[in-house]
């Protein structure tokens, strides 16, 4: 069980890294295990992460490859003292998002193989609906434009550097993790008393966002859960707690989206369904079957467990000299990125912090330096 989580709560230890290792030792040391017990572990490892990985997003602002967008809303509603409401935004979104898999499962493999082959016209249309819709929004225009642009450059050129390794973690980590921790300790911020009471929020509209844009994202390459959570907030127009459900439900539905797709068009979109893919080859209907019954307890247990770490996390919070633990952060994240990119890494972490926090200081919302990602995925698109 300590295992389901330990992706989730480390900063920089994904399920992807996770699924590659398990891969690896498939041939040798695991060679004797059955592959249906490796698929069960990898299954409730992926949904697990789903859930936890908002924990060290809102606590900590350490954001993971698809939790980037939670420390914009969550660490707000952590210096309220509602850190703790925070995440159980985020995991009720996740758990609605369990059921709703299992519901729509079938109709969506259906679907799935007779459209696969007009998304790729439709994708590119929806991105910039989704990116003029975040600068209507902003009372500067131009700076808003400026800030999408300037973050979309700096990921064109980032994410097709050949000589990094993992160039993503350096990018989302400098802009959205590092930047974040950054100001922190400039602005000594003290982070107040947490509450364990939960604020009411309509689920319906996030919900309804997240089922719209999750099956697009979760079997096209170059879109993942965050393109997937602008997308779906660009058809709900949900506030910032309703992003928080919003971003729990995509987070988890792309990934469970991401095991359909692997049945139904033989497609992989995360590390999870590659590893399954490499261990057992064809996903046939009894594996699907199995994997379900995974998600869904993998998922109930994972909603509780999200929970009782939500409350331990939230009385230690503010017992903890904040400031030390951001710098203790910033160490930590600084020496996965050194050691998973090695020096070019540590250069574009130091780039895209700076560049994070000029795009802060110029006060447009933060949800625009998601340009790293939809510039790139728009023109991979087009051309």
């Amino acid at each position: 069980m300590h295992s389901w989580y330990f992706t989730g709560l480390i900063p920089g230890i994904h399920i992807n890294l996770v699924g590659v290792s398990i891969v690896s030792l498939s041939a040798s040391l695991l060679a004797s295990i059955n592959p249906l017990y490796l698929l069960i572990f990898i299954v409730a490892t992926a949904i697990t992460h789903t859930f936890l990985d908002f924990i060290p997003s809102v606590f900590l602002g350490c954001p993971d490859t698809d939790t980037e967008l939670s420390i914009l809303p969550g660490h707000e509603l952590l210096k309220k003292g509602q850190g703790y409401s925070a995440i159980m935004l985020t995991a009720y979104g996740s758990l609605a998002a369990i059921f709703l898999l299992l519901i729509i499962t079938w109709p969506s493999i259906i679907i799935i193989s007779k459209i696969q082959n007009i998304l790729p016209i439709i994708i590119p249309g929806l991105l910039v609906l989704a990116t003029l819709f975040l600068i209507s929004t902003e009372k500067n225009k131009s700076k808003a434009i400026f800030a999408f642009l300037l973050t979309g450059i700096l990921g064109l050129i980032i994410l097709n550097l050949e000589k990094v390794d993992q160039p993503l973690l350096p990018l989302l980590t400098g802009l959205f993790g590092g930047a974040t921790i950054l100001l922190s300790i400039k602005n000594k911020t003290q982070i107040p008393k947490q509450t364990l009471k939960l604020t009411k929020t309509k689920i319906s509209k996030p919900i309804l966002g997240a089922l719209i844009a999750s099956p697009i994202c979760s079997f096209l390459p170059g879109l993942g859960s965050g393109q997937a959570a602008i997308i779906g907030n660009s058809i709900a127009q949900t506030n910032k707690k309703g992003f928080l459900i919003l971003l729990g439900a995509t987070n988890t539905l792309v990934m469970g989206f991401s095991f359909i797709s692997l049945y139904a068009i033989l497609k992989t979109r995360t590390g999870a369904a590659s590893a399954i893919k490499e261990i057992l080859g064809t996903l046939e209907t009894n594996y699907l079957i199995l994997i379900l019954l995974v998600i869904l307890i993998s998922g109930v247990i994972s909603f509780y467990l999200t929970k009782n770490l939500a409350k331990f996390f939230s009385h230690k919070i503010t017992k903890i000299n904040y400031t030390k633990i951001s710098l203790a952060t910033l160490l930590i994240l600084t020496l996965i990125v050194v050691l998973v990119s090695g020096f070019w890494g540590l250069l574009i972490l130091i780039i895209s912090t700076l560049t994070g926090i000029y795009c802060i200081k110029l006060k447009v919302k933060r949800t625009l330096m998601m340009g790293c990602l939809m510039l790139q995925t728009i023109l991979w698109y087009l051309f």
